[in-house]
């Protein structure tokens, strides 16, 4: 079976600078072998010596060849891959996070406590996630460092009215109110008590640097 020619490629004055600063700087190294690729290749050189001159296989040569001979520097960059879709949306991940902030008892479930293949049967019971396995609800639960096995009691708000209020919180943190964007000139400041420094009053008077060593001698 015959051998593809090589394609002849001729980088601009303005792509060697930048395929010699990428193949010769610091810099990634998959990025690194494919600008190398490309300034042997661009000598005119074959592929099975661009190869062996540069370590990477023939076919990885030919890949990147290619690659910058059809889309110049742009084509030395990884395609985006789609990858596997989601299998469960962020509203049921959300769902099971709040089952877990709920006793097994309020669930009418014989258990004492959550364990993440008792939640995942539950989840499906009701219908939040189906299938859902123990290992992914443990991954859900991992992320906001929730351990119902462990617990001894939880602060969960079940008032109604909440969501209305605190909704306005993670607006603020995305710099925005009432759906409006805040301005350049607006800002948002957060200030909450330190433990055990309360603002109040105090009981005594403040003494001046110095005099508490006289006080004590008198």
């Amino acid at each position: 079976m015959p051998v593809a020619p090589a394609r002849p490629i001729a980088p601009t004055a303005t792509e060697r600078e930048r395929l010699k600063t990428t193949a010769y700087g610091k810099t990634e190294y998959g990025l690194r072998v494919r600008a190398q690729v490309v300034l042997h290749a661009a000598r005119g050189r074959s592929n099975a010596r661009v190869a062996r001159e540069t370590g990477p296989h023939l076919d990885t040569v030919r890949k990147w060849r290619g690659r910058f001979a059809e889309l110049g520097l742009a084509g030395l960059t990884d395609r985006k891959r789609t990858g596997r879709p989601a299998s469960f949306t962020a509203l049921q991940a959300a769902r099971v996070k709040a089952l877990t902030c709920r006793l097994p008892a309020e669930t009418r479930v014989p258990l004492s406590r959550w364990s993440c293949p008792e939640l995942a049967r539950e989840a499906m019971e009701q219908g939040i996630a189906t299938p859902v396995s123990a290992s992914t609800v443990r991954r859900w639960l991992g992320e906001d460092a929730l351990k119902p096995w462990r617990h001894r009691s939880w602060i969960f708000i079940t008032d109604p009215g909440f969501q209305p209020m605190a909704e306005h919180v993670p607006d603020l943190y995305a710099r925005a109110w009432g759906g409006v964007p805040l301005g350049e000139d607006e800002y948002v400041v957060s200030a909450d008590e330190k433990t055990s420094i309360q603002a109040r009053c105090r009981c005594h008077p403040t003494l001046a640097p110095g005099q508490a060593g006289v006080l004590d001698r008198r």
